[in-house]
């Protein structure tokens, strides 16, 4: 519950019946047993999937302690109006008004939905419904987790893939099952297993990436990269050109969600540059300088963090240093980066200075110039990771012939100012 609305804060009592009697907060979407006992849905959810049972071995309703037959939750409409209605009466003491909740996808409309999805188009059933069924179905599982828990619970990911891969389905269903598909996690081995090992799926899916629909083309690499990390594989073909497309969706993410393609693309480029094989394929196809241009833009944090890993990744390659280090940008950007995203981002960026500053003097030079050094000696005695600790000690020994006196006084923030330790 937001903190806006608890007594403490607002220094207003909420009413008694407008609490749940599990949790004592304010209710955001009351819901009815069959006791007539009224509770905040997550909270009653939470009770009987929990297994609060009586001697014998039946769920009770929390207040009347009477088994509850029927686990049917009914939406008490007046209740929750009335409780909107008393939180824009107190909007002035800091309430702030519940949002009218969704309604959880009913099971018996998900099941017809997922039967007219995968029926064969013809006569009675014709694409345009079996699509609109696929965007019903995408409505109910953006609404809620427990919405997709319920679509796959029911076959829904066998029956997208199904969809996906069939060479009768036209490129509306193709989309579409791609888009509901990509919703879900991808955790089954055997499920992942069947689609990156197989080269016409693979193929597949290489061919998507190019598709005119730039939503498609960041789904494909949407599951590239969860099947590549849930069966903990390789791409064995068609890895140049996953990697050309992943690389093009970094340059040019021209979605309505630029940033969701941004986070999907550094995620798939990850995941295949884990496979050393091609990690020389992904400096050719131009992963050096994509990754250190939007390093230095627009990447979220965890964003960063994996870019930065991916980094350090492609600079185990010679020919990924030499990118790397060629790159303007690169070193001032990594010496940057060190203490300034997370124990995790420094441990990589300082790996990745680590290989480029051992493969060349003038980038150790560099490095130097930049301010490395007294980052460094910040670094190690910081509660960052201790391979980020180790990282940095190989790192200031490298470069214990490149310091010249300029070099603190260069580094940000730390001329003419004495260094707090951690």
């Amino acid at each position: 519950m937001p903190r806006s609305l608890k007594p403490l804060d607002i220094g207003i009592q909420i009413p008694y019946h407008f609490r749940c009697p599990i949790s004592l907060e304010l209710m955001r979407d009351p819901v009815t047993v069959c006791t007539g006992q009224t509770y905040d849905r997550t909270s009653i959810e939470s009770w009987v999937s929990t297994g609060n049972n009586n001697n014998n071995n039946t769920t009770t309703c929390p207040v009347t302690r009477a088994p509850l037959s029927d686990f049917t939750l009914i939406p008490n409409h007046t209740l929750r109006r009335l409780i909107q209605e008393w939180c824009v009466a107190n909007r002035s003491n800091g309430v702030e008004r519940i949002p009218t909740p969704k309604q959880p996808a009913d099971p018996t409309s998900v099941r017809a939905l997922l039967s007219q999805a995968s029926a064969a188009s013809g006569t009675h059933v014709s694409v345009t419904s079996r699509a609109a069924a696929l965007r019903r179905l995408r409505g109910f599982a953006r609404d809620s987790e427990k919405n997709r828990v319920l679509i796959a619970g029911n076959n829904g990911k066998e029956i997208l893939i199904g969809i996906l891969f069939s060479d009768e389905s036209p490129h509306e269903l193709v989309s579409e099952s791609l888009a509901l598909l990509v919703m879900f996690p991808m955790k089954e081995l055997d499920q992942c297993v069947a689609i990156v090992s197989d080269p016409n799926r693979v193929g597949f899916l290489t061919r998507l990436l190019f598709d005119s629909s730039v939503e498609t083309r960041v789904n494909s690499a949407a599951l590239i990269e969860m099947v590549l990390t849930g069966s903990k594989g390789t791409v064995t073909t068609n890895s140049e050109s996953i990697l050309e497309g992943v690389i093009d969706i970094l340059r040019n993410p021209l979605t309505s969600h630029p940033r969701r393609a941004l986070k999907i693309g550094v995620k798939a480029l990850f995941a295949l540059c884990l496979e050393k094989n091609t990690r020389c394929i992904a400096v050719s196809a131009g992963a050096p300088e994509i990754l250190i241009d939007r390093l230095a833009a627009d990447f979220e944090r965890c964003d960063t963090e994996r870019a930065l890993a991916t980094v350090e990744l492609l600079c185990r390659e010679a020919e990924g240093c030499a990118a790397f280090g060629e790159h303007a940008l690169t070193v001032p950007l990594l010496v940057k980066l060190i203490l300034r995203v997370s124990d995790r981002a420094t441990e990589y960026a300082a790996g990745a200075l680590l290989a480029i500053c051992t493969a060349e003097e003038r980038w150790r030079d560099e490095a130097v110039a930049a301010g490395v050094v007294v980052k460094l000696l910040l670094m190690v005695q910081s509660e960052c990771t201790e391979r980020a600790k180790r990282k940095g000690q190989k790192l200031l020994k490298l470069l214990r012939d490149s310091w010249p006196d300029y070099s603190f006084a260069n580094s940000d923030g730390f001329g003419c100012s004495e260094v707090v330790p951690f």
